[in-house]
């Protein structure tokens, strides 16, 4: 006589979503918080990387030779930077303030939007800082060609990509 396993969820725990993952909502919510936490730690890398590069750009001896554009645009990266540091920061704040009050869902909602402006503000710094460079190292019309290069993969990697992935399913 054959024997079946117990269920492993009570009726009605098991979560909706159809995507071949017999888990429960809170473990799917775990584990997109864990999924959320990863993507963190990776931009994070990248966004201490740029930061380091400003901060010590400024004690460069050619910092003082920028002209007004490069100045500007140089304020602007740094205040992207502190922007970017702060966001990759405020799921964990939020976390902190949400522990243990039973709102995963609402956590996981909110630092998944947060980790989309993140992503959205390093991509804008990872093209302003391309340009700069371009600028400061080869002249003006480099720096404009470098950072229409870097805003066109930004729209690829934000748009282009994306849809082609979805349309390919």
């Amino acid at each position: 006589m054959a024997t079946h396993p117990a269920p492993r969820h009570a009726p009605g725990d098991r979560d909706d979503r159809d995507d071949g993952r017999d888990e429960t909502r809170t473990e799917r919510l775990d584990r997109n918080w864990g999924d959320i936490l990863q993507e963190l730690r990776a931009v994070q890398t990248g966004t201490q990387i740029i930061t380091g590069f400003l901060l010590a750009a400024a004690f460069q001896p050619r910092f003082t030779e920028l002209d007004d554009y490069e100045l500007g645009l140089y304020l602007v990266l740094v205040a992207l930077a502190g922007l970017a540091t702060v966001l990759g920061f405020a799921p964990v704040i939020l976390h902190r303030q949400l522990f243990g009050r039973q709102q995963k869902d609402r956590l996981v909602h909110v630092a998944n939007r947060m980790l989309f402006g993140l992503l959205a503000v390093v991509s804008l710094l990872a093209a302003g800082v391309t340009s700069l460079i371009f600028d400061v190292a080869v002249g003006r019309t480099a720096g404009y060609v470098a950072l229409g290069a870097a805003l066109a993969v930004v729209v690829a990697v934000w748009v282009i990509v994306p849809t082609i992935a979805r349309r390919s399913r």
